[in-house]
């Protein structure tokens, strides 16, 4: 697992670092977690949901927020934010899909149009600053706090920017509810999902979890779904088998990682030696770190499950971390092999074959690296490895571009603009490379003496 957090501009630094003096500990800190297991799981649970809203599945970004409250929300279009607590505490796959078809019913219905022109273009990171910033306010009393971030100081009062109006939230339950339908899921997770909500509505809103707050409940939602569930022709069948499995060990794995040790070993002790359990303790067991009693159970759970891409990688992540840099490689390896179009696992093996300086892996590193870029290609630390990988090579031309690429994604427009300048020089006259430098040196070319666009889109 893999916890990434990318800079956001510095006005929006500066109001956030003001902010959190005053914020609550939940609402500082915030970091997207990345990690190929629990994002597939995700994917697996969704697209089915996504293309019964009439959605492109791969166009959908999600997104999971390291954040121990139940919350979920979409923003900028198609982004779908997904807090780890709502992963940790929803208490089966059906109220995760649930939720998930709640929030593609307001992606569908265009819902919070007013703040999407606003965020179209922002980065996820920029777009889970505009959150803080609302909730800061909130938090603070200061509304100017949070409309600070939202739109540059343009917005004033306390209002969350996130909240729903009760006809949208009904039209999102029955976009839902059809979705649900089409996929043959029973609505009753969602269901479960809004009773474990609705407990929390006689909590003062400092205590309540933040979906509560920009999701009301009514009882007309309520009813709706009881009703919808009673009286559905549309048959329905149990989830598959498969979904619990997901869904127990993406629990167990994002537990014993965001937990400590010792609640791990209390929440899953010796005594259960279920794949999930022994999962989680092996994690449990690497943060000690005591890799005398993780590698084993690893080992124990790759030799029953050879196929699983997962374990392969837990194995080397724990090797890695644990400086044997030259024994992870085999387990990566063999992650990739069986998950080839995982650009976390390419950069991964990337990053350990770079760290063994040795020129004989330079080329594997490179090709990892490009494959990771071509199916992200906005990732700035992809980018960075690239251009690390590049100069070692001794190929300042293509290493400049990484740099400049890296700076751009990164939002330092003025130095992206720079690196740009200087890969044009070093480039061959009509390579693709030489048109991509010129395409930074385009996209860059009204930067004002801060580094900003001089005119910036309405």
């Amino acid at each position: 697992m893999t916890v990434l957090f990318k800079r956001v501009s510095s006005l929006v630094l500066a109001v956030l670092l003001a902010a959190t003096l005053a914020a609550p500990a939940a609402a500082r800190g915030f970091k997207f977690i990345r990690d190929t297991e629990i994002e597939n799981t995700i994917r697996v649970f969704s697209t089915p949901v996504f293309q019964a809203a009439g959605l492109d599945p791969s166009a959908i970004e999600v997104y999971i927020v390291n954040d121990s409250t139940l919350n979920a929300f979409v923003a900028g279009g198609q982004k779908l934010f997904l807090n780890t607590g709502l992963l940790m505490q929803g208490a089966n796959a059906g109220q995760i899909i649930g939720v998930i078809a709640h929030e593609a019913g307001h992606i569908a219905g265009g819902d919070l149009a007013r703040i999407h022109d606003v965020m179209r273009k922002s980065s996820a990171q920029q777009i889970l600053a505009m959150v803080l910033g609302a909730a800061a306010g909130v938090a603070t009393g200061r509304g100017d706090v949070g409309a600070a971030v939202v739109a540059g100081g343009a917005r004033a009062g306390q209002e969350n920017f996130f909240q729903y109006s009760r006809s949208q939230e009904a039209a999102a339950d029955a976009a839902a509810m059809r979705f649900l339908d089409a996929t043959g899921t029973p609505a009753t997770g969602l269901l479960e999902f809004l009773g474990t909500l609705s407990e929390q509505e006689l909590l003062s809103t400092r205590f309540q979890d933040p979906y509560l707050r920009t999701h009301p409940i009514t009882r007309e939602r309520v009813q709706a779904l009881e009703n919808h569930i009673r009286q559905s022709a549309r048959p329905t069948s149990p989830l598959p088998a498969e979904y619990k499995r997901l869904h127990e060990r993406m629990q167990a794995k994002l537990q014993a990682f965001l937990e400590p040790p010792t609640r791990t070993m209390r929440r899953f002790p010796e005594s259960d030696t279920s794949l999930p359990a022994r999962y989680a303790r092996a994690i449990a067991y690497y943060k000690v770190p005591d890799l005398e009693k993780a590698l084993p159970l690893i080992d124990g759970l790759i030799a029953e499950n050879p196929s699983d891409p997962y374990f392969h990688e837990m194995k080397g992540q724990m090797l890695f971390e644990n400086r044997r840099a030259a024994e992870a490689i085999p387990s990566y390896e063999a992650a990739v092999e069986l998950l080839p179009g995982s650009p976390l696992l390419r950069l991964d093996l990337a990053r350990i074959q770079l760290e063994m300086n040795d020129p004989v892996l330079l080329d594997a590193a490179i090709e990892n690296l490009r494959i990771a870029q071509r199916a992200e290609p906005d990732s700035s630390w992809i980018w960075r490895n690239l251009a690390i990988a590049y100069g070692r090579k001794g190929d300042k031309g293509l290493s400049t571009l990484a740099l400049a690429e890296e700076a751009y994604f990164r939002g330092s427009l003025r130095e992206a603009r720079e690196y740009a300048k200087r890969a044009e020089k070093l480039l061959e006259g009509d390579s693709p490379a030489m048109v991509q430098a010129q395409d930074i040196l385009h996209a860059t070319a009204d930067l004002n003496r801060d580094g900003k666009p001089d005119r910036e889109e309405e």
